[in-house]
């Protein structure tokens, strides 16, 4: 039981440590207007998957909960995170506690991790020659 608890407690000090280093970059270069209007579409990709899973840490979250938790992790990666290629590298490929890598689960069944599916977004928002693109 002893083991556990600290294991818990050691999970959570990493968590709180990988949180406090995402923090102390926030604010500083934000984004371009181009590169943050990239970003947002990929969020509302996510956003807007109905009947889809994704998962964090193997927990499965909602598409909201999803989108909601990369707008963040975007805000908290500061310079870290200007361009659209560094969001999906640093906030929505894989988790900065475990490293794990985030899944998505479509309505028919299929899984793909979150760097192919925004990837594959991010190409499509560019050859739409959207703003930014």
């Amino acid at each position: 039981m002893r083991h556990a608890t600290g294991m818990k407690y050691a999970r959570h000090l990493l968590a709180a440590s990988a949180l406090a280093g995402l923090a102390a970059v926030a604010g500083a270069q934000p984004a371009s207007a181009p590169e943050a209007l990239k970003i947002q579409y990929l969020i509302s990709a996510i956003d807007s998957l109905k009947d889809a899973a994704f998962f964090r840490n193997g927990v499965a979250y909602g598409s909201k909960s999803a989108a909601d938790h990369l707008r963040l992790k975007w805000r908290l990666a500061g310079s870290r995170c200007t361009t659209a290629e560094g969001f999906i590298h640093y906030c929505a490929s894989a988790s900065s506690v475990t490293g794990l890598p985030y899944s998505i689960r479509f309505a028919d069944g299929h899984t793909v991790t979150s760097e192919i599916f925004l990837r594959r977004e991010l190409s499509a928002y560019q050859a739409a020659g959207l703003p930014g693109g």
